[in-house]
């Protein structure tokens, strides 16, 4: 068997740059039609479904609030109305607010609570009835190694990461039975724009801390993301996979 996903609809939150970007440029390689949801930059976005159609396959973009489970709901909707139906959802949309928690506020806590784990229920259960009608579908929900190990200045996002976690075996045990799977994709160090921003000594700690010796690159998010998508991980449902070089080994 083939990684394919021809024939597949999937959409991505937070897919207009960074490892959401890359997780819908992959899919759509791989032959799926692809729709993204972004907060703020329309022409990231629209760069995104310029760049999926040049590949010969159905792009759309929405703008939507994560945290807004009515804007979820009419992103689903508007997909099955255009598409037909939802084979993959992955939920990558996400923010981090760091602080130690003697200074961290509520409203940082509470932002970073809410965003990365709300959005995760709000997709999650809006694209749960059209895949219960279809009798089956894969859902990628996007941790990380810190909702396993845990991160000094990051209690916050350490928390809703870990919880993305427990939130996606229950999802799994609830919906196995109409062969919908739910898994996990838990990243280490990823360059992206946002890492850039945290300095070559930062970079080299991390580095030293992971067994491979450096970082990751959103592609490699990526193509384990592609394999949970595609029928190849058809007897996977409940696991969380580290991409971290073996960060959290």
């Amino acid at each position: 068997m083939s990684l394919s996903l021809e024939g597949k609809t999937t959409l991505v939150t937070g897919g207009s740059r960074g490892i959401g970007r890359s997780i819908a440029l992959k899919l759509a390689e791989l032959g799926a039609d692809v729709a993204i949801t972004y907060a703020r930059s329309a022409d990231a976005a629209n760069k995104v479904v310029s760049e999926i159609e040049k590949m010969g396959r159905k792009a759309k973009a929405f703008q939507a609030d994560a945290v807004d489970f009515s804007q979820a709901e009419e992103v689903i909707s508007s997909i099955l109305e255009d598409w037909g139906k939802l084979d993959v959802l992955v939920n990558n949309a996400g923010i981090t607010k760091d602080n130690l928690i003697l200074r961290m506020s509520e409203e940082q806590w509470d932002d970073v609570i809410t965003t990365n784990l709300k959005s995760i229920f709000n997709y999650s259960k809006a694209a749960a009835k059209p895949m219960m009608k279809n009798r089956g579908g894969s859902i990628i929900n996007i941790s990380s190694v810190v909702g396993i190990s845990g991160n000094a200045g990051q209690s916050n996002y350490s928390a809703s990461k870990a919880g993305i976690i427990g939130f996606t075996k229950s999802y799994a045990k609830e919906l196995a039975s109409r062969n919908i799977r739910a898994n996990v994709i838990a990243p280490g160090y990823i360059i992206t724009d946002m890492t850039d921003q945290l300095g070559e000594k930062v970079l080299e700690g991390i580095k030293a801390e992971t067994p491979l010796g450096r970082a990751g690159e959103a592609h490699e998010v990526a193509d384990a993301v592609a394999f949970l998508a595609s029928d190849m991980s058809s007897y996977i449902t409940g696991e969380t996979i580290r991409v971290d070089g073996g960060m959290a080994m």
